[in-house]
């Protein structure tokens, strides 16, 4: 999430292979669909042109000593409880694995647990896989996964995931190889989460004995591919091939990430081969790499929307009137252009078309009819504020040097504001600090808004909307309204994906007429892979599938 969290493809109550296949089948024509009409403004100031979405690289053909990765930022730690940002889950996804896996078609599959069965509404049963060996050596038992969902559920914590445990009422060992979890109500939306962080499993006796340095120091007593290495603060981070591996081994017996906050020194280090590759690139650099003949660019689905995050609705932004102002002096299509490199498209909607892959055509009309236009008009964007009083309020907007697709779209707000009569001031965030927007209710204190792009975890609308429910994990501007909160807890309920989705689009226009968060763009990924790797998944499966694991010899 220049960014999010956070987010995995959901799995409803129903018989897993059957369910797996027709998501697949869904996602991917969705895929499919976005790459014949997604293509961006044709321009001539660098942005990209002829876009399309890849569903995959090609394939290893061989090992590698090692390859390097560019992340834009330094974890604050890798602690999975926490991992609700793009640079720590790029990373801990090669290294800590969960009970379900998102693959890079954005389904679910089996991971640390064999089998998921559902029993009766408000049970699931994870059957572990035997013989799955953690860093250390020891093998992994069902007191391992008590002890690891447990962390999520602990108030001290303040876990990232809490959210997801909320109708959890208890994580009971059932086996050796065998952890039944029971809610306190049917909920749809729970084990889909067990293939994101929320649902990593880590070692009991490797957690407790590193205390308070857990995720900051040591290793992270998990069981993937790749384990900790080498954490050079402030340069890079360092994952060796763990051997014992119960899966495919890793095709490298190395992945160093290496942290570059500049765009400009990660752009640059990709075109002189000093990094191998990465995700997130700087939207300036698209037609620079693609043009460079050193590598690959690729897009895709990204299940992203680029947002303003309204934070403080205490000040001028608790007036619906002032952010429908806002929304309608933006620059959308001037954004796209140059702040997404011309790959992206304007949206009046919170969520992507992709995360309704799931959804039949009569939902689909009731999720994206009616809603706000994305047309800018600043005639009715000035009637609005002098209507609400608003003329000369000061708001105060976050930026950051992460990238253009930041930067600019703050620039964008901060020129709507201009034009209509308010005085958006800009607050620059160095991008190790950035992150901490989504974890640190102090690194919001002053400011009213800021650029959020955010993943789905889940190819599912829920897992958005549910952000404005009352107390929601990234409810950071406080909203509250009883009737959100009823549609919120009745599409939970709900295991059926079509009967769900159509309280979803109830939700999508509640929320979108209040503009609790102001929509942009729609986002694909981006990846560059230099002429020496290939492997690696296009899509946002990578923040919670092993995909290092993935990236070997390109010839």
């Amino acid at each position: 999430m220049t960014t999010s969290p956070p987010r995995t493809a959901r799995r409803p109550h129903r018989p897993h292979r059957r369910r797996t296949a027709v998501l697949t089948s869904a996602v991917l024509t969705a895929l499919a669909l976005l790459a014949a009409c997604a293509g961006p403004p044709k321009g001539d100031t660098g942005d990209v042109t002829d876009v399309h979405l890849s569903a995959a690289t090609p394939p290893a053909r061989g090992e590698i000593d090692s390859f390097s990765w560019a992340v834009y930022a330094e974890p604050p730690t890798l602690d999975y409880t926490v991992a609700f940002d793009y640079p720590q889950n790029t990373i801990l996804s090669n290294v800590c694995e969960s009970l379900m896996r998102w693959t890079p078609a954005l389904t679910t599959e089996p991971g640390l647990a064999q089998k998921a069965s559902n029993p009766d509404p408000t049970t699931w049963v994870y059957d572990l896989r035997p013989g799955v060996r953690f860093h250390d050596g020891k093998e992994m038992t069902a007191d391992d996964v008590v002890f690891s969902l447990g962390r999520q559920m602990n108030p001290d914590n303040a876990a990232a995931w809490a959210q997801v445990f909320q109708n959890v009422s208890a994580v009971t060992k059932s086996g050796p190889l065998q952890v039944t979890v029971k809610l306190k109500k049917p909920d749809s939306q729970f084990p889909q989460y067990m293939a994101t962080a929320a649902g990593v499993v880590a070692s009991k006796a490797g957690v407790e004995a590193a205390g308070e340095d857990y995720g900051t120091a040591g290793g992270l007593a998990c069981t993937g591919p790749f384990e900790l290495g080498t954490w050079n603060k402030g340069q890079s981070i360092e994952l060796n091939r763990f051997d014992g591996y119960w899966g495919t081994r890793a095709k490298s017996k190395k992945a160093v990430f290496r942290v570059l906050t500049d765009p400009s020194a990660r752009t640059n280090a990709m075109l002189s081969g000093e990094v191998d590759g990465g995700y997130l690139i700087p939207t300036e650099s698209y037609a620079r790499l693609r043009a460079s003949g050193t590598g690959t660019l690729y897009f895709g689905e990204g299940l992203s929307t680029v947002n303003v995050n309204v934070t403080n609705m205490e000040g001028p932004l608790g007036d619906v009137r002032v952010r429908r102002a806002l929304s309608l002096a933006l620059d959308r299509t001037g954004f796209v252009k140059a702040g997404l490199g011309g790959a992206g498209t304007v949206t009046n909607s919170l969520t992507t078309r992709a995360a309704w892959a799931a959804a039949p055509e009569r939902t689909l009309k009731t999720a994206f009819d009616s809603l706000p236009p994305s047309a800018q008009d600043i005639a009715k964007a000035k009637a609005l504020i002098q209507e609400a009083g608003a003329g000369g309020k000061t708001l105060t907007m976050a930026t950051s040097s992460i990238g253009q697709d930041v930067s600019l779209l703050a620039t964008a707000v901060q020129a709507a504001g201009t034009q209509i009569g308010l005085d958006v001031r800009l607050k620059t965030i160095a991008p190790n600090a950035f992150t901490a927007l989504f974890t640190d209710p102090q690194a919001r204190e002053g400011i009213d808004m800021f650029p959020l792009t955010y993943y789905d975890s889940i190819t599912d609308p829920l897992d958005l909307l549910a952000n404005f429910k009352t107390g929601a994990y990234m409810n950071f501007a406080g909203y509250s309204d009883p009737q959100y909160d009823q549609l919120v807890d009745q599409a939970t309920a709900v295991y059926p994906v079509e009967q769900r989705m159509d309280i979803e689009a109830k939700l999508q226009h509640q929320a979108s007429e209040q503009l609790l968060w102001i929509p942009v763009a729609e986002w694909p990924t981006a990846l560059f892979l230099g002429k020496r790797i290939t492997g690696a998944p296009t899509t946002i499966s990578y923040m919670y599938y092993p995909w290092a694991a993935d990236v070997g010899a390109a010839q």
